[in-house]
Formats: C-alpha cells, sequence, structure tokens
C-alpha cells in the first residue's frame, strides 16, 4: 500500500469499529425506551398506577431524547390517580417544548440521516399535539375551569394547522386526500366550552354557537342534536335538578410499532428532495424494504359506559372523540414522508461507505474494504423505526350529560360491550347542585375503572 501507510489503516479500522459500537449502544438504548413503553401501558390499563409512576421517572440523564414523551404518560397517571394540576403542569411544558421543535434545525435533520430519527429530540406526532390541548382542557376543568375556553381554542387552531398541513402537501404531491376522519374529531373543543358556559344564563347565545358547532363539525355523534335543541330553549335544567357531565376515557389506546414496508412512488420522490438538499446522492434504481413506524389501534374489549342509580339506567356514553381512528389515519396520510426520510438515511449510510473506500483506495487493501463493508451493513442493519408514542391514551374519549334532582346520589358505573354489562360496576357518590353543573372524569381502559373517579362542581 504506497499511498495508505499502515498508521492510517489503523485509525480507520478504529474508526469503523467505533462506528459499530455506537450503532449498536443507540439501538440497545430505543429497545429499552420499547420495553419500558410496553410495561408502563401494562402498568396502567392493569389499574398499577403507583407501579407505572415509578415506571415514568427518569433517573437516567442519557435518556434526554425519550424524556418528554415518557412525561406524557406521567401526566396520564396522575390525572387518572386523581391530580388534575399536576397533570396540566406537565402537560403546559410538553406543549411548549413540542411547539418549539417544530422546526427543527438542519444540522437535526442531517445527524438523523446518520442514524435514524431516535437521534432526534422526540417532538410528538400532530395528533399528540392535538390531544395534549384536549387533555389540558380536560385537566383544568377538574380542578379550576379558568383555562377551559384558552385550551378549547388551541385544540381547534392546531387541528386547522393539521389539516391546513396536510391539505397543502396532498397539493404539492398531486394527491387526492380525505380528511373526513380528521375532520370529524374538531367538535370536542366547542363541546367543551358549551358544557363549562350552559349554567350561566348570560352565556346561552354562546352556548347555542359552540351546539350548532358540534352539530355541524360532528353529526355522527349521537347526542349533538339532543343538545342543540336544549341550548336553543335556553334551559340548563329542570327546577329542582342539576346536571352531571361523565366524561370517560375509554379502552385501551394507540401505540406504534415497526413494519417493513417498500418505498411508494411519492415517499421516492420526497426521497430524492431531501438528497439533493443535504449533498450529491442519486436514488438508485431498486429501493429494498425499509423500516418505518406504524400506528397500531389495540382490540377493544369495551364499547362504552352504563351510568346506573340503583337499578334505573341514566344512560350510556357516547363517543365524542376517537383518538385511535384520529391517530391512524394522521399516520397513514405522513406516511411517505417517514418512508422518504428512511430511503434517504439508507441511500446517505451507503454513500458515505463507498465514500470512505474511495479514499482509503480499498482496492489495495482488502483487509480496510472488508472491514469497512461489514461496518457498513451492521449500520444499516441497527437502524430502527422511531416507536416513541404518547402510549397510555385512551382509545376513545366519551360523554354523558343527564340530569339529577339536588342533593347527593350514589351512581354506579359498568363497561358495555355488544350490549352487555361487563365486569365489576364502580360506586360513585355525587353531590348534584340545584341549576349547577357538576363533571365526573372516569378511567376504563377494559371491564372497569381505574384509579379515581374525579369531581368537580361549577356552583
Amino acid at each position: 500500500m504506497s499511498s495508505v501507510t499502515a498508521k492510517t489503516q489503523n485509525t480507520f479500522c478504529r474508526l469503523a469499529i467505533v462506528l459499530l459500537l455506537q450503532q449498536m449502544v443507540i439501538l440497545s438504548g430505543c429497545a429499552s425506551h420499547a420495553d419500558r413503553a410496553v410495561s408502563i401501558r401494562h402498568s396502567f390499563y392493569s389499574g398499577k398506577l403507583d407501579t407505572a409512576l415509578a415506571q415514568t421517572e427518569i433517573k437516567d440523564k442519557g435518556k434526554e431524547h425519550d424524556a418528554d414523551v415518557i412525561k406524557l404518560n406521567r401526566s396520564m397517571i396522575l390525572l387518572a390517580g386523581g391530580d388534575p394540576v399536576s397533570s396540566e403542569k406537565i402537560l403546559r411544558e410538553i406543549r411548549d417544548r413540542f411547539d418549539q421543535l417544530e422546526t427543527k434545525t438542519v444540522a437535526q435533520k442531517v445527524a438523523s440521516l446518520a442514524t435514524d430519527d431516535r437521534k432526534l429530540p422526540y417532538a410528538g406526532e400532530e395528533y399528540e399535539k392535538i390531544l395534549i390541548r384536549v387533555m389540558l382542557a380536560i385537566s383544568n376543568m377538574m380542578h379550576d375551569g379558568g383555562d377551559v375556553n384558552a385550551y378549547a381554542l388551541q385544540i381547534a387552531a392546531k387541528q386547522q394547522q393539521l389539516l391546513q398541513t396536510l391539505q397543502e402537501k396532498s397539493k404539492e404531491k398531486e394527491l387526492e386526500v380525505d380528511l373526513a376522519t380528521l375532520n370529524k374529531q374538531l367538535a370536542v373543543g366547542s363541546y367543551f366550552r358549551a358544557a363549562i358556559l350552559e349554567s350561566s344564563p348570560l352565556d346561552y347565545d354562546d352556548v347555542q354557537r359552540y351546539r350548532v358547532q358540534v352539530a355541524n363539525w360532528q353529526p355522527d355523534f349521537r347526542d349533538a342534536k339532543i343538545d342543540l335543541a336544549r341550548a336553543q330553549t335556553g334551559r340548563h335544567s329542570s327546577p329542582g335538578h342539576g346536571v352531571v357531565y361523565l366524561i370517560a376515557f375509554v379502552g385501551e389506546g394507540p401505540y406504534k410499532e415497526e413494519a417493513v414496508e417498500i418505498p411508494t412512488t411519492a415517499s421516492l420522490l420526497i426521497a430524492d428532495r431531501i438528497l439533493s438538499a443535504v449533498g450529491k446522492y442519486e436514488l438508485p434504481p431498486n429501493i429494498a424494504p425499509v423500516k418505518i413506524p406504524v400506528v397500531v389501534r389495540t382490540a377493544q374489549q369495551i364499547e362504552s359506559v352504563a351510568v346506573f342509580e340503583q337499578d334505573k339506567l341514566l344512560g350510556t356514553t357516547a363517543t365524542l372523540m376517537d383518538i385511535s381512528s384520529l391517530a391512524v389515519e394522521q399516520n397513514r396520510l405522513q406516511r411517505d414522508d417517514v418512508l422518504a426520510r428512511a430511503v434517504a438515511r439508507r441511500i446517505v449510510k451507503k454513500g458515505t461507505v463507498y465514500a470512505m473506500k474511495s479514499g482509503l483506495q480499498v482496492e489495495k487493501s482488502p483487509e480496510i474494504d472488508l472491514l469497512l463493508t461489514v461496518a457498513g451493513v451492521a449500520w444499516e442493519a441497527t437502524e430502527r423505526a422511531d416507536t416513541r408514542c404518547w402510549s397510555v391514551l385512551p382509545d376513545r374519549i366519551q360523554v354523558l350529560r343527564f340530569e339529577l334532582p339536588a342533593g347527593t346520589h350514589q351512581l354506579n358505573f359498568a363497561a358495555r360491550l355488544r350490549g352487555t354489562h361487563t365486569g365489576k360496576t364502580t360506586p360513585v357518590s355525587v353531590n348534584v347542585v340545584n341549576g349547577k353543573t357538576t363533571f365526573l372524569l372516569s378511567v376504563l381502559p377494559e371491564d372497569q375503572v381505574i384509579g379515581k373517579v374525579l369531581t368537580k362542581t361549577y356552583q
């Protein structure tokens, strides 16, 4: 080897080995996150909230990239455990951080091409950013209520931003995108605003306007027309009665898993643009399947919640927001972009190895050629899909509004599946105030309530 000294050879050999070890460390760390997420889901959905809370304590300073998503899970555990104040505080913190991360720097994007998206701080999926604001509204509603209107406005603004972004991307790609599923989720903020305001006769014009929005934006919501008709009369409740709203977190929410998929034509066009922006890379004629995260909806063991007083059925909850449908649909609509980044990463890695081989003139050193080839294969093999996500969300947010005479009432909640009550009933004591509204919040991942049923009366 005339142009490559033995010292240079040894140096690059060591660099290649270090590169391989770094990728294996990254892989090991992300596998730990995936394992932690599974454990947290199991603890939370089985009602072991103390265990789940301990599992969301961030003790390892090397887990900064995972910290925000772990905190999101912690916020839900705290809310289910009866601490909406702490839940709201965490959610505000993550909302602000995700807003700051929405525009990733060029340097961050280039760095992720050398590894994978797990290298970047987790910036949240679009559906998660919407749900942060939904959970902020609910957390605030269950302890104060003063910021529900502001959070509801943020829900609508974030949803509209998501829809606009997807519409623009569909035009750019010259694709027809059906946004009907996403549009159906727009009613949740207006519903909460109407519910908070309806016990005040001074705000009934606003109540009626919000009920109209719910009926227009989510016409398949079971109670939309009933709520609107009542708002048009300006009546909160019958004399001597108060109103109770049950907000139920029903079912086990969506999560991400790794899938191996073939790049689409649209994703290859996007990948070509990425490669043109970061360097002199070209798409090869054939692209092997790549690993991407896919949002999955779990099989559900509960359809709704029935509310009884003694043996009298007061009603069953209806779906106001289908979280899993929103998550799955948003993931589907953004799949080409995710595929494109995976394709670009693969090509950048191959290009880097080829460049190293060319610079070292490996044709004169079979040993270096083999080592770099092995390191390159390992570099690609260690890539994994970024399956970080808010993993303890409910499948659906359901609601039920009913009137009761003023006084203390002993209610029972029961899960329903295929029209039959399942699991254990949960007793709840509610103090109903004449002409006022009381909110209840319960979490039922499967066949019974976990944690505490929160109660808040607005005088």
